[in-house]
């Protein structure tokens, strides 16, 4: 697993290979999402800041691993096989209006 830092703060985590990782991570689009998306009212990424790449720590692989079963217990739906993200951080989406 891997984890996606912003100026050396854990911000998102996978359980991507780390090549897959850098392409998901460094891939424009998330990018865009990173630029997008908030925390504590300001965007988590403001395009500028260092984007590093680094295997994830012990703690993370747990909140992780914690993260993908739902309340019974039961793993989630989605094991397709493809890497999954988790942020480590309170993410909003201001685009979402509820």
């Amino acid at each position: 697993m891997f984890t996606l830092t912003i100026s050396d703060k854990a911000v998102a985590v996978t359980n991507a290979t780390e090549d897959e990782a850098r392409e998901l991570f460094m891939s424009e689009d998330f990018k865009d999402d990173l630029k997008t998306l908030e925390t504590e009212g300001a965007p988590l990424w403001d395009g500028f800041a260092t984007l590093a790449l680094r295997p994830a720590t012990d703690l993370e692989i747990t909140e992780f691993e914690e993260a993908d079963v739902d309340e019974e217990g039961e793993e989630d739906a989605e094991d397709d096989d493809s890497p999954l993200i988790m942020f480590l951080v309170d993410v909003t989406d201001p685009d979402d209006e509820e």
